[in-house]
């Protein structure tokens, strides 16, 4: 394959699946040194066109939530009141700064993702 700068959907494509071909191409090789400047050219692609946006902070924090198996009564331990947690989910209080570094601390979420707008 012909290296160069992925500019379209096709080269995408094509760059993607001569990169399964030599994927485990033997270390030193040509096929080797092709595979890495291709999965750097994928990975530009990649960042450039197909970005994750953070998710919400309410979805970031019921999917937490359903992971570790917590209820709103173990998230109101967290924030305070059962009152608040009712509030944030049904969107008549924002997250306060306070809160923010305590869901971040306590479950790990992203800050990034806790500051977000909602």
């Amino acid at each position: 394959m012909r290296l160069k700068i992925l500019k379209t959907k096709k080269d995408y494509l094509a760059a993607l699946s001569r990169f399964e071909e030599i994927f485990q191409a033997k270390q030193g090789s040509l096929e080797s040194d092709e595979a890495d400047v291709l999965s750097v050219l994928i990975k530009g692609s990649e960042d450039k066109h197909y970005v994750i946006q953070a998710p919400d902070p309410l979805e970031a924090i019921k999917y937490r939530m359903e992971q570790q198996g917590l209820t709103k009564k173990d998230l109101s331990l967290i924030l305070g009141f059962k009152s608040r947690v009712t509030d944030i989910f049904n969107k008549h209080r924002k997250l306060n700064l306070k809160m923010i570094r305590k869901l971040h601390d306590q479950l790990n979420i992203p800050l990034e993702t806790l500051v977000k707008e909602y």
